[in-house]
Formats: C-alpha cells, structure tokens, sequence
C-alpha cells in the first residue's frame, strides 16, 4: 500500500462518518441501515471524487500563471 489518496476518497472516513451521522441518527428516532451507509458512503465517495475533479480543472483553468514555469519579478 505504497500509493496514497486524499481522504475525503476514502470509504472508511465516508464510513465512520456516516456510522456517526446514524447513531446521532438513532438518538433522534430515525434509523439507518446498514445496507443504507454502505449505498450512501459509495455515493459520498464518487461524489467528493468528481468534486475534486471539478475543482482541479477549475483551478488550472483560472490559474495566472503555467505549469513548470518560474515567476522571476
């Protein structure tokens, strides 16, 4: 497991958050499956991928200045 990977894509983060979200959940009287954190952690995660990958573009887009080059003043 050398490759590393932002943590907003990871599904144990997505995970433990929405195990949280449905305890708090719970206290309130609503309830969540297990089968329903596991859909909406996957759906998190593509989601927060395609976000990232929206501002990345975004970003490149709107930069002043390109890639590799050295600002001298």
């Amino acid at each position: 497991m050398n490759e590393s990977k932002p943590w907003y894509l990871s599904k144990t983060v997505w995970g433990a958050a929405l195990a949280i979200l449905a305890s708090l959940l719970h206290l309130a009287g609503v309830e969540i499956g297990v089968e329903e954190q596991g859909a909406l952690a996957d759906q998190l995660v593509a989601f927060c991928g395609a976000a990232g990958a929206l501002l990345a573009v975004y970003g490149r887009i709107s930069a002043r200045h390109a890639i590799g080059q050295s600002r001298r003043e």
